[in-house]
């Protein structure tokens, strides 16, 4: 009887577990007490359906002490079974409702399954979000580096949250503006004088079409000198023409060098040529002698011709060599 009683107690305590399971009484006293109309046939059809009835309970009762009339049961179901953030959702709108932003049930789920935090959003459209950018380096006309620090003040734009570009594209285009403002300043001391001119420039420019923000703000938060890239430029340009220069100097010398080298060479060719006529002079002469088409006397004649050309080059060789040393000795 014992061991009867005990199995008994157990199973009814399994079947209690299982029933206030799959019927969350507890649950729809608090619904009812609250104010929400919702049946037990239908928390147990959300356990049947894997929605968890706290979930969907709990955002019924914010949104109906909230007054947001158009949320139904069916659209938080439909919205937890496509994966996206129920509880969330519901924060976003009521938090949308406070501060008289026009936020739709369908808007705020769409931003919650595109990803996007729809509560965070609607928090930075009352407190706008600050946004500092990384360092933007520019050269203006002048040739002065600039590092530039901005400080941008950004308010989420619900219209644009699905489908808008975030965060990177805003800083992508300020620092692009950043640079274009300082690149066609034609001094960096005007910069430096008048930073807000970046600003207003930058502002101008409509930065934020397309975006999931609406820029309220851009501030220069400081403004460093960098390096004088015009002068770099220019003593690079100078030290490559330099280089350049050598090159074709180096070039000409060497074309310099091989046609000196040439030119002894045909020289050298030429006093070879005259050596060799030079040796075929006494073997002609042999044979003239020898046919009778030369003399004796024409041979003496020859000699006292070559005797009267060499003293007459003896003597005029002091003269010339007097008259390199004359200008030495005054």
């Amino acid at each position: 009887m014992d061991l009867l009683l005990i199995g008994s107690l157990v199973l009814g305590i399994i079947f209690l577990m299982v029933f206030f399971h799959y019927v969350p009484f507890l649950l729809w006293i608090s619904a009812k007490v609250s104010g929400v109309n919702i049946s037990l046939i239908q928390l147990f059809l959300m356990r049947i359906r894997n929605v968890p009835p706290h979930i969907i309970v709990r955002a019924m009762i914010e949104a109906h002490k909230a007054d947001l009339n158009n949320i139904t049961r069916n659209g938080l179901e439909a919205h937890f079974l496509a994966g996206g953030h129920v509880e969330k959702v519901v924060h976003a709108l009521v938090s949308a409702s406070k501060a008289n932003i026009d936020l739709s049930f369908q808007m705020a789920t769409a931003i919650d399954l595109a990803g996007r935090d729809v509560f965070e959003a609607v928090q930075m459209s009352v407190n706008p979000k600050v946004i500092d950018t990384p360092p933007v380096t520019a050269v203006a006309k002048d040739g002065i580096q600039l590092i530039a620090k901005a400080r941008v003040t950004v308010r989420a734009n619900i219209k644009q949250l699905v489908g808008g570009a975030g965060e990177e594209t805003v800083l992508a285009r300020v620092g692009e503006g950043i640079v274009s403002s300082i690149g066609s300043s034609d001094s960096h001391k005007t910069v430096l004088e008048n930073p807000d001119s970046i600003s207003k420039l930058v502002l101008k420019k409509g930065l934020d079409a397309g975006t999931a923000f609406e820029i309220l703000s851009i501030d220069i938060a400081d403004i460093d000198i960098g390096k004088n890239i015009g002068a770099t430029l220019q003593i690079d340009q100078a030290q490559a023409d330099k280089n350049i220069a050598q090159a074709k100097a180096e070039e000409r010398r060497a074309m310099a060098v091989a046609s000196e080298q040439e030119m002894k060479a045909k020289t050298q060719e030429a006093r070879a040529k005259v050596i060799e006529a030079e040796a075929e002079v006494p073997k002609a002469m042999a044979e003239a002698f020898r046919n009778g088409n030369l003399g004796i006397m024409d041979y003496y004649r020859m000699k006292n011709i070559e005797a009267d050309t060499s003293m007459r080059e003896s003597i005029a060789k002091p003269a010339n060599a007097n008259a390199v040393q004359k200008p030495k000795t005054n």
